[in-house]
């Protein structure tokens, strides 16, 4: 399945997932416009996802694809290339599948994976994502599209 037919498949679902991140509690999604992304990225679904509970925050998650690559370690190297050279930092990410940056100023923080990578640690409970993001990273390993899975927060500054 070619990235724009893997896009259609979860599109629809998209619609269904975006909430009002923002709203209330003083917690508002990051802007996803400040976030550099590798040349030819196609982003196929996002979602935003916000927590109200004793650490709240808002996220925008988002799974990317490029076919310019030949796989999703390929697309990883070359993302975690692109945010360096945008100026952001490298960041302790929350499992060993995961790598993670912060923006100049650590106004945003990315935490980036493979699909596989995201995917494994969605099945072991080490990490929890949008059934949309689960459903677009599963389209995109069994396609062996190269896809990575994104979730960008509001950084600690």
């Amino acid at each position: 399945m070619t990235v724009r037919r893997l896009g259609l498949a979860t599109g629809a679902l998209v619609a269904a997932t975006l909430v009002g991140c923002g709203q209330g509690g003083g917690h508002s999604s990051p802007d996803l416009a400040r976030l550099p992304l590798v040349a030819g990225a196609q982003i196929v679904v996002q979602a935003k996802e916000c927590d109200s509970g004793s650490t709240a925050y808002c996220a925008v998650e988002l799974v990317i694809a490029d076919p310019m690559y030949k796989t999703s370690e390929d697309l990883l190297k070359g993302e975690h290339d692109r945010l360096r050279a945008a100026g952001w930092s490298g960041a302790n990410a929350d499992t060993g599948e995961e790598h993670a940056a912060d923006s100049p100023g650590r106004k945003l923080r990315l935490t980036y994976a493979t699909a596989f990578g995201d995917l494994l640690g969605v099945d072991k409970h080490w990490i929890q994502r949008p059934r949309t993001i689960q459903l677009a990273l599963s389209h995109a390993l069994f396609d062996r599209s190269p896809a990575l899975s994104l979730m960008l927060e509001q950084g600690v500054s």
